[in-house]
């Protein structure tokens, strides 16, 4: 066991040790929540996972044990404590032109 902790940083470590310890640590991460048609989806950027619901109660809880599950498996690459604690996300206006070819909204053109 002491060799295995040999090969990791100092950030996986304390992940790992707390992991393994069953001890938590109280942190934030970035999860968009956006409707898409009747559904709401919601995607974590750091850990590269997303969920849908019908309501936004329901993704945020589906979003809850998606992440739980990610932490409890074994197989799944984790990020660093740090850079879980360090990471953010910004929601931007980006400003485009598009062009409209008709008066239905589906057939709305980004240039």
């Amino acid at each position: 066991m002491y060799a295995k902790h040999l090969s990791l940083s100092p950030c996986q470590y304390e992940l790992e040790n707390i992991m393994e310890h069953k001890n938590t640590v109280p942190i934030s991460l970035p999860v968009v929540v956006s409707r898409e048609g009747k559904w709401f989806v919601a995607a974590d950027p750091l850990l590269e996972i997303a969920t849908q619901g019908k309501t936004e109660k329901e993704v945020r809880e589906n979003m809850q044990d998606l992440i739980a599950d990610y932490f409890q498996d074994p197989d799944t690459p984790k990020p660093t404590l740090k850079m879980m604690m360090s990471t953010s996300v910004s929601v931007i206006n980006m400003p485009v032109k598009v062009g409209i070819t008709s008066a239905k909204a589906s057939t709305i053109k980004a240039r």
